[in-house]
């Protein structure tokens, strides 16, 4: 995440808390393709924010440079620590999984992310990225309010394609994904694949 990117959250964490109570279809949906690939054991959040991932999957350590996040994070039981995705302060091998969800968008360099995400994770170790959609119809409705989202106005959207690129051009074995339409009034049905859905879960491994 960048340092602006940050200073965003930072000023505006009591509107990215209300997105999660306003949108609960669509974060139940997030939550519920992102269990079907999480993996016992320990894990790490690049880009914690408030914790609302990593606490009801069971990720135990996160990292995110923005204070205010980590402070809500840290009430969800989360261990959190100040830092950024680029430069994560783990000795290699050390988790068993990574996640990151939505934080790609908000980097300025998606394989440096990825690349030390691989570096601390174990041998076998799952790499799950979670993201909207760059080529879908939720990627292009964000895309089109970008300048004007108070959040997206510095994001950059990939697509569920390139993600898996990114992944195998890193070492990253791809393993399965999954994608989501999300409509706004009812928790979606997970379908495999990464082409066409709003939001996208894509898992690799370490070999």
């Amino acid at each position: 995440m960048t340092i602006n990117s940050a200073k965003i959250f930072d000023r505006n964490w009591k509107k990215y808390e209300a997105w999660f109570e306003k949108h609960r279809t669509t974060y139940f949906s997030e939550l519920k393709a992102l269990k079907k690939v999480i993996p016992e054991g320990f894990g790490l959040e690049v880009g914690v924010g408030s914790g609302r991932f990593a606490q009801p999957l069971g990720v135990k350590i996160g990292i995110d440079p923005s204070k205010n996040m980590l402070k809500l994070a840290r009430e969800r039981g989360i261990q959190v620590i100040q830092g950024v995705g680029e430069n994560l302060p783990f000795k290699d091998n050390t988790f068993d999984f990574v996640l990151v969800v939505v934080t790609l968008c908000f980097v300025e360099n998606p394989v440096n992310v990825l690349s030390e995400a691989r570096r601390v994770l174990k041998r076998g170790g799952r790499l799950i990225v979670g993201e909207i959609n760059k080529d879908s119809q939720l990627g292009r409705f964000y895309e089109a309010k970008r300048k004007k989202s108070e959040f997206y106005k510095l994001a950059t959207f990939y697509s569920g394609n390139e993600i898996i690129d990114i992944l195998r051009s890193i070492g990253i074995k791809y393993v399965e994904s999954y994608q989501i339409p999300l409509q706004p009034h009812e928790i979606e049905e997970k379908t495999k694949g990464a082409d066409k859905g709003g939001f996208v879960v894509i898992a690799g491994v370490k070999e």
